[in-house]
Parts: structure tokens; sequence; C-alpha cells
């Protein structure tokens, strides 16, 4: 019988102290890890309301005003802070939900600010409230109810959680308003305020312990329509931030890089591709080229690559004999060898930067290449650029390996082929009947003037 009792003691003695440690660690250990919130501050339980609030901060305030208790300062100011956020309907909602605490950095500060003073020194009120109204802010404000049909939409989504009391949110408006149009006709906007707590919660990520974690803006690519798949912006709050964020993590856009005056001959003409228009952007700013043109790169990677330069004014001299840009912002487009850059000064529109693209997006002599040659009228297997119907058409190719000769000789070529382009000229100018034939020919897309890399197009 001593032995089935020592057995059985035997065999609960683990369970038992494995639950009583873990009773431990959350009722003693795990509490302690956590910094006291704000309601500990005042000797409260969590979520109580805000006349419990205030009715602590008064009994707290006749003790010290009847001289019975004498806080330090540093304890004045935690509680007074605890105070003013918990008796702000909007803060307590943000807190209780989100821990959302942005202001508490002027706990430090002030303990600093007023060390060594009495605490009936100290200036209230602690916390500064937003001065402008929402509506100076917030647009394409989603509610609960929209939220379940926005989706209805290819386009992805850029959502921003704000809070109607927030400076942080307020002082992030104009920013959120310029993102709005940089991202406008790719992506679609709104903003979340945390009062539609269904909807704010849904987006935001679920912590240990039950709480949520708020992030400022998420967003939802195309196709997703779950939180499963959401993206959460984790960085700076900045416009160029948050748009480089959209535009790679949401929508597989590729980076357009920033170049020196250094760097921009050896690392982006040298290594570019030879059939490539080269596109440089000149910017003041520093900004990153926005989604829409970084969309452009994309769709036009077959025929242009892309570059910015920061423009510097004191290095103005370099960029006027170079490409003969004169002051930023500004948009070089490089061609053909020997043939003059195209500049244009002044701000990019999207729509216009789009136009001049399609009409520059081939080299004035283009290189002969699988992906082109039947665009080209050069693929015997296709057909001829004036037309199905056409049954003899011509096309011209200069082969040589890269290097000083062939872009001479591409120059040279070139000449011809604007020659022949100017007809007119041409029949009063000269009497050989070929070269007559050769500009009807080129003027009806039956001649097409090209070359190839006869060291890499075996």
């Amino acid at each position: 019988m001593a032995g089935d009792s020592a057995a059985k003691i035997k065999a609960y003695a683990v369970p038992v102290v494995l639950f009583s440690l873990s009773m431990l660690y959350q009722l003693v250990l795990l509490p302690r890890a956590f910094p006291p919130s704000h309601y500990d501050v005042l000797g409260l339980k969590t979520y109580c309301s805000m006349e419990e609030v205030k009715e602590a901060y008064e009994n707290l305030e006749s003790k010290w005003n009847s001289g019975l208790e004498v806080p330090t300062t540093t304890e004045f100011i935690k509680i007074r802070y605890a105070y003013e956020l918990l008796t702000n309907s909007v803060w307590k909602r943000n807190y209780d939900v989100f821990g959302i605490n942005e202001q508490d950095h002027v706990l430090e500060k002030l303990s600093q600010q007023y060390a060594g003073e009495k605490f009936s020194n100290i200036a209230l009120p602690l916390l500064r409230t937003v001065a402008s109204d929402t509506g100076d802010y917030a647009f394409n404000v989603i509610t609960s109810k929209e939220f379940q049909s926005m989706f209805q939409d290819s386009k992805p989504w850029l959502l921003q959680v704000y809070s109607s009391g927030s400076n942080q949110s307020a002082q992030f408006a104009n920013s959120w308003k310029r993102i709005a149009a940089l991202l406008n006709g790719v992506a679609n906007i709104g903003m979340v305020e945390l009062g539609e707590v269904q909807v704010a919660a849904y987006l935001s990520e679920r912590k240990p312990m039950g709480r949520f974690f708020f992030r400022n803006v998420v967003a939802f690519p195309s196709g997703c329509k779950t939180s499963d798949c959401l993206i959460r912006f984790e960085g700076e709050l900045s416009v160029d931030a948050v748009t480089d964020w959209f535009a790679m993590a949401v929508l597989n856009l590729p980076r357009i890089f920033y170049y020196s005056k250094e760097s921009l001959g050896p690392r982006f003409l040298a290594k570019s591709s030879p059939h490539k228009v080269k596109v440089i952007f000149f910017s003041k700013t520093g900004e990153r080229a926005t989604p829409a043109i970084r969309q452009a790169a994309r769709d036009y990677w077959n025929y242009a690559t892309f570059a910015c330069v920061l423009w510097r004014e004191e290095e103005f001299s370099v960029w006027w004999n170079t490409f003969g840009v004169e002051s930023a912002p500004a948009v070089v487009f490089l061609k053909d060898p020997g043939l003059k850059p195209l500049v244009y000064h002044g701000s990019v529109n999207d729509s216009w930067f789009l136009d001049v693209l399609e009409q520059n997006k081939q080299q004035e002599l283009p290189q002969l290449r699988s992906l082109t040659s039947e665009e080209l009228g050069c693929d015997a297997r296709g057909y001829s650029r004036a037309g199905r119907d056409t049954l003899t058409w011509y096309c011209a190719i200069l082969a040589g390996r890269l290097g000083p000769e062939l872009d001479s000789m591409r120059e040279t070529m070139r000449r011809v082929q604007e020659t022949l382009s100017k007809s007119s000229e041409l029949k009063a100018a000269s009497e050989d009947e070929h070269s007559i034939t050769a500009a009807v020919a080129l003027k009806s897309k039956r001649l097409t003037l090209s070359w190839l890399d006869g060291e890499t197009q075996k």
C-alpha cells in the first residue's frame, strides 16, 4: 500500500509542479516584466470609467493640497499624465484598445525640465491636444459598412488608420495628401478612423495578451481581400518612404536609382544595353520617382533604361556641357550616338511623360533584335511594316562589334536615314534615281535601316 501511495504521489508531482510554476509566471513574473500601466499609476483597475479616473485623481489632489502627502516631481508628472490621458475620450479609447500612447515622450522630458522643482510649479496641462479639425485632413473615410464592399475594384488599396485626436495623424495630413496624389491612377486611397473599432482592429496585428498592435498605414495588394494577405508599413512616416514601400512591396515596381556626376557614366551609361534609350531625371529634392514613372520603367523595360540625378547648382556646368540641362526638374532622353540629347525642363506630368516616352522609346536607328525584328519589318517570316499585302520590302542592316567604329557607322547610317526621310529636299538636291526610290520606300515603310551587335548577336 505504501508503495502504491508513493507511486501516485510521484505521478502527480510533476504536473502539480508545472502548474504551480505556470501560475507563478502568469501572476507574478509576467506582470513585472511589463511597466505599470497608467491605470496602475492611479491605483485603478484597467479599463475603468473616466468618472473613476477623475475621482481617483481628485482624492490624490485633496491629499496634496492638505499636505498629507507630497508627491515628488516625477510622481506628480506620471499621475497627472495618466489623468489627462484617461480623461480624454479619444485618447482613452486609443490607449485601451490599441495601446496608443503617442505623447509618452513628455514624461522623461518634463521630469528633466522640472527636476528639483516643487510639483506645484509644473505648468498644466501636460499634454497637447490637436488644434486642427478632423475635416482638415480626413478624406475618403471608410466605415465598417463600406469596408465590406470596397474590394470590388481590382486596384490595390492603401489605407491610413488614423485618430481624430492624434497629433501624429494631424502632422501627417499634408504628407498623406501628397501620397494620395502620387498614387492617383495606380491605387485606391482610403482612411479608417480608430473609432471604427471593428475595422481598425481587423487591420491591426494581434499581439500576446490580446492587445492589438496599431499600424498607421496598411495595404491590400491587387486581389487581396482579407487580413491574411494585407501588408503593414513599418517604416518612417514620410512621403518618400511610404510611396517607395508601396511601389516595391505592393506594386512590385522597380526602383530607379540615383547617380552622381562621378557614377552616372561608369555605373549607368556604360552598363546600359546599347539598344535602349537612356532616360535621366534631374531632381532638386531627391525624392524617388513616382509609382507611375516606375510603372513606365517596368512597362518599357525592353526599350529604355532609367536613372535619377540630384541637381546641385555647383554642378551646373557639368550637366549643361554634357546634356544641355540648365536647371531641375528636367528629363533627358539619350538616343543614338552623335544625336543631340532631348531635354525637357519643368515638372513631369505622368500622362505627358508617358506620351513622350512612347514617342521616343526607339532609337532613331533601332537595333535589330529577335524581340523587334517583326515590328521593324526585318523578319522574313513576318510581314512589312507597310502591311500584310506588301510583296517586297527591304531591311538594311549594319553589323559590327560594339565600339567607337560601330558608333561612328551607326551615326552615318542614321544620317542617311534622316536624309532619305526628307524626300522633298532629296529630290531638289539629287538626280540619283536610286536615292529617290529608297526615300519613297522609307516613307511607305517598306524600307527599314537598323543595326546589330555582331559579337553577341551571332
